[in-house]
């Protein structure tokens, strides 16, 4: 029974932190890359799709995207989505091309991008400390129920808080390593 409790528990950490590493994609750094389009959804014949699923997306070169939509006329569709969406990049249309310049980040900018980062950081952290909650729950239920020991409980707490500091270390780790990549010119 314990040992169910600690795989949910490592299993609930390793999806926090691929949760973060998923919305830590979305943050410019300076560079280009496809997935920063990836939480941008074009209006595909009355259904919110994402640029990848209608559409090559390339990056030719470190500061441009490319976009050329399977359909011409789903040109002015992915530039409006492109425009409206928080990303505060000005696409530019060429017949049935979309080119994306991305800007160098400004001093306040990269700042932003660092509070943002720092704060899908928390947000990671909570969920980690809301498994913990979780499995210390299982283990309390599990020893009022007379399933295990006194002392298998607290064994069993004691790896619990040692898997939840792991994990926020992780969550430490990746959040330095974006940090430092958004504030590398």
């Amino acid at each position: 029974m314990l040992e169910d409790v600690m795989k949910d528990l490592r299993a609930g950490i390793e999806k926090s932190i691929e949760a973060l590493r998923r919305d830590l994609t979305r943050v410019r750094t300076g560079r280009a890359h496809a997935s920063m389009l990836d939480g941008v959804r074009v209006d595909y014949y009355g259904v919110p799709t994402p640029i990848a699923q209608m559409a090559t997306v390339s990056v030719p070169e470190p500061r441009m995207i490319t976009i050329k939509p399977w359909e011409k006329n789903q040109v002015k569709a992915v530039d409006k989505a492109i425009r409206e969406s928080d990303l505060n990049l000005n696409p530019q249309v060429d017949a049935d091309l979309i080119r994306i310049p991305i800007p160098a980040l400004t001093e306040e900018r990269r700042k932003e991008m660092v509070k943002m980062t720092k704060k899908y950081g928390e947000e990671a952290r909570v969920a980690i400390r809301k498994h913990r909650r979780d499995a210390n729950e299982l283990v309390d239920t599990l020893d009022k129920d007379g399933e295990v020991s006194g002392d298998d409980a607290d064994r069993a707490k004691k790896k619990v808080e040692e898997l939840v500091a792991e994990g926020i270390k992780q969550v430490d780790s990746v959040i330095a390593a974006k940090e430092k990549d958004i504030l590398e010119v």
